[in-house]
């Protein structure tokens, strides 16, 4: 059996400023999506979608056909018109609907259970390899669903704020719920997090956060469209808001219409949020080929 890599790479990437999911990491010009990609690979993953921003397409396109050896390639455009029959674009929406659209929109690409990660996270080979050997024990129309647990310590960057997905999890590993906290940061040896209303809440660095690596069966689909559906009634004229997939989950989740285990990986997460995270992935990525985890060229 294979899987499907789904890599949303169409973020806009205003805190870096430039196209971060191409951004070289060594001195072969690769890029952390190169990592991620030949880590799913070798777990066992066989098909790739992209899905980017239709703004991007020449440079993406000239970055990625014929790049990936041994895997079916596939790119997908989020367009803000990739809406469900009887919903319309608002006049003043400018930015993408989040990453829920953003799976959606690969219905017309998968066929077979499948992960999502961002472009521009590294998540480690051995959070490929426990994803997909869930994936592989779940039937094409299983509503149990995964995602790949991280520590919000491990995770921080040390250049701002950050939004995790921090979860509550049952004795059983099962998801109870995702919340959305987008102001994590590090202060003075507290981890903390800024609501909307300007509090602050004290965390202890020891949550589980989810880093959007996620495993779904196609039964997501129909689902998604249906939650899709209800945000855009409820929040489809608010230009700022986004229809994200941990929302999506929580829903699913409170609604007893699927399940999400929490899968444990102990490999080390990275990626880039700021420009100046990039120091810190270059080491990491050079101090890994060091040591032999990682050929010099990759698709070679």
């Amino acid at each position: 059996m294979g899987a499907t890599l789904v890599v949303l790479a169409a973020g806009i990437g205003s805190r870096f400023g430039g196209v971060k999911q191409i951004q070289p990491v060594d001195d072969e010009g690769q890029a952390i999506i190169d990592y991620s990609v030949f880590d799913a690979r070798r777990a066992g993953f066989n098909h790739v979608v992209f899905v980017i921003r239709k703004e991007i397409e020449a440079d993406f396109r000239r970055f990625a056909i014929g790049r990936f050896a041994g895997l079916d390639v596939e790119i997908a455009c989020q367009e803000l018109s990739d809406l469900p029959p009887g919903y319309a674009v608002p006049a003043d929406r400018k930015k993408p609907w989040g990453t829920g659209q953003a799976v959606l929109i690969t219905r017309a690409f998968v066929r077979q259970p499948f992960a999502v990660i961002n472009a521009d996270d590294f998540y480690g080979r051995e959070a490929y390899s426990v994803l997909f050997e869930f994936l592989a024990r779940q039937p094409q129309s299983a509503v149990a669903y995964a995602l790949v647990g991280y520590v919000l310590e491990k995770t921080l960057s040390e250049h701002g704020t950050v939004s995790r997905g921090v979860c509550e999890v049952d004795d059983a590993g099962r998801l109870i719920s995702i919340s959305e906290q987008t102001k994590i940061a590090r202060e003075s040896g507290r981890v903390t997090s800024r609501q909307s209303d300007g509090t602050v809440i004290d965390l202890s660095g020891n949550e589980t956060v989810s880093m959007n690596l996620f495993g779904f069966t196609p039964s997501i689909f129909g689902q998604l469209e249906e939650l899709f559906s209800a945000f855009l009634s409820a929040r489809g004229a608010d230009p700022s808001a986004e229809f994200y997939i941990p929302a999506a989950a929580n829903e699913l989740i409170r609604s007893d219409r699927a399940s999400m285990t929490v899968l444990r990986s102990t490999s080390e997460w990275f990626g880039v949020t700021y420009r100046e995270d990039i120091d810190v992935v270059v080491s990491r990525i050079a101090e890994m080929r060091r040591a032999g985890l990682y050929p010099s060229s990759l698709w070679a």
